[in-house]
């Protein structure tokens, strides 16, 4: 089984977003040292509690400081650039870390509809326009343009020996098919879709060139302690979601204390069924049960909770449970 780590780098309640930068770079660091397959690190705009509105400058260092781990955007979001900018910056970081680099594309906007029209004018015209920008991407990539065309006569340098790998990441039916019309290693994300996806994900592997699944775990050595774990990233969501608090990741006695409404109680019913969570043996007994579902060729985990050094033990412990698995 292998793992992989999606970071969407959480500001804690007393901490800053040079913190959550930092530890995003630990992370890194330790998922290069434990044998994690990939980092990659995710992109949000104007969100208060989420410190990385752009991946490019941070695995230009995050490269810089791993050796093996292959690095990536999880994703670019690609409906607000151009594709020859995102061609040259990851030709770019490819060059610099050959072999090690991924593009993941997305097409949601990462931020409020005001942050979108900032970034790239009429968005929901750029999301239509979507497909068609990924094949110009990947014409970039792999320098394929028909020679009639006028792109054929430029290139994004500077070229690496080996072009980065693009997945398309999604959270339903329509981008797995477009992964699959399009040739392109697919990532569901389990974590935040309500989608049927182990059909998604056997549907698109008929035709597919490979799937990874993102799912959100939080192990703990006792169980009791990763449901505290959990209950804090829980109220998170549910505070992000409602717009209140400071959109930083709560501390455990914050959500212990918290008086939760009937509703907000259902919330957190429905987001926990989704979630894995418990000591190591449970963990990687709900990982087993899952790839039974879905028949991934890779899992890819979010960890959120208020403590970094919490979040770096959780990726410890999962990864000393499944790979002395696999051994």
């Amino acid at each position: 089984m292998k793992l992989s780590i999606l970071d969407q780098s959480p500001i804690s309640s007393g901490k800053s977003a040079r913190d959550a930068l930092h530890a995003s770079l630990e992370l890194a660091v330790l998922a290069d040292e434990l044998g994690y397959t990939r980092y990659w690190i995710a992109e949000h705009h104007d969100m208060d509690g989420l410190a990385c509105p752009n991946p490019d400058v941070m695995l230009g260092l995050i490269g810089s400081y791993t050796k093996r781990i292959r690095i990536g955007a999880g994703a670019v979001l690609l409906p607000h650039y151009k594709p020859y900018h995102v061609a040259e910056t990851y030709n770019l970081l490819a060059t610099l870390y050959p072999d090690r680099v991924d593009l993941g594309i997305g097409r949601a906007p990462g931020g409020s509809a005001e942050a979108s029209i900032a970034l790239s004018g009429n968005f929901l015209e750029n999301v239509r326009r979507m497909p068609d920008a990924l094949d110009d991407l990947l014409h970039f990539l792999h320098n394929d343009f028909a020679e009639d065309q006028m792109f054929s006569k430029i290139k994004p340098t500077p070229v690496p020996h080996r072009s980065p790998t693009v997945w398309l990441l999604g959270t339903s039916e329509k981008s797995a098919l477009l992964a699959s019309r399009k040739g392109l290693p697919y990532v569901f994300g389990h974590f935040m879709s309500d989608a049927d996806g182990p059909a998604i994900v056997k549907k698109y592997k008929e035709d597919g060139t490979g799937a990874i699944v993102t799912v959100s775990v939080i192990c703990a050595e006792t169980t009791a302690e990763a449901e505290q774990l959990a209950l804090s990233s829980l109220l998170w969501n549910i505070q992000k979601g409602k717009g209140e608090g400071d959109g930083r990741v709560p501390s455990a006695g914050t959500a212990k204390n918290y008086a939760f409404s009937v509703e907000e109680q259902e919330t957190i019913r429905k987001m926990r069924h989704k979630m894995i969570v418990g000591n190591p043996q449970q963990v990687r007994t709900q990982l087993e049960q899952l790839q039974k579902k879905y028949n991934a060729d890779e899992w890819m985990i979010v960890t959120i909770t208020h403590s970094y050094e919490a979040r770096m033990k959780s990726y410890k412990l999962l990864a000393d449970a499944v790979f002395d698995l696999n051994k």
